[in-house]
């Protein structure tokens, strides 16, 4: 059966507009796995005495990513994040746990951060039981690489497609009402900030 007969979607009244809404269901659904992943991976990998989070595992894989020290604007470059003190506090957290270290950059009060030898040692055992478990399920599908590289790259234009979505979302606002509609639904017409 056809899913539009079924799932009546609010923010599909097109057959395009109903498959951008599904993929993006679905891209909900697999960003909640991936965490999930990611969390469980790190729970038996990185034993730190410290309660680690979803994104601070990541930051840490982040750190590491090339060998090279990263400063806090440099990791939300690369994560496509612009919540800085939230990063720094997770930094903070990723430090106390003794999972990376920070040195000051010369000639500036920047701070860059690397992997300690704790956090080298269990990323690689975090990279062993990825392997193990997940890299050799993603074999059973075809093609794995190739559907990789190609479905990468289509994420990478989504993300500029959706940034710049967003930017232009922000020079949106609602129609100011004289009064607020009786069933509390939001104003039907938009429109754009005087800039």
């Amino acid at each position: 059966m056809d899913p539009r007969f079924y799932r009546s979607w609010h923010l599909a009244k097109s057959d395009t507009e109903f498959k951008i809404a599904e993929f993006e269901w679905s891209l909900i659904r697999f960003y909640e796995s991936f965490s999930r992943f990611v969390l469980a991976t790190g729970v038996v990998t990185i034993t730190a005495n410290v309660d680690l989070k979803h994104q601070e595992h990541v930051i840490l894989h982040v750190i590491r990513m090339q060998d090279r020290p990263k400063t806090s604007a440099m990791i939300g470059r690369l994560m496509n994040r612009d919540d800085i003190p939230n990063i720094q506090y997770s930094l903070r957290k990723l430090e106390a746990a003794g999972l990376i270290e920070k040195r000051q950059d010369t000639n500036s009060k920047t701070y860059s951060y690397f992997a300690s030898d704790l956090g080298i040692r269990l990323t690689d055992e975090y990279y062993k039981v990825r392997k193990e478990i997940l890299v050799q399920r993603l074999g059973e599908i075809n093609d794995p690489e190739e559907k990789f590289e190609r479905y990468g790259r289509f994420m990478s234009l989504l993300t500029g497609i959706y940034d710049e979505a967003a930017r232009d979302a922000a020079t949106i606002a609602p129609r100011a009402e004289k009064s607020a509609p009786a069933t509390g639904s939001a104003p039907s017409v938009i429109r754009r900030k005087e800039t």
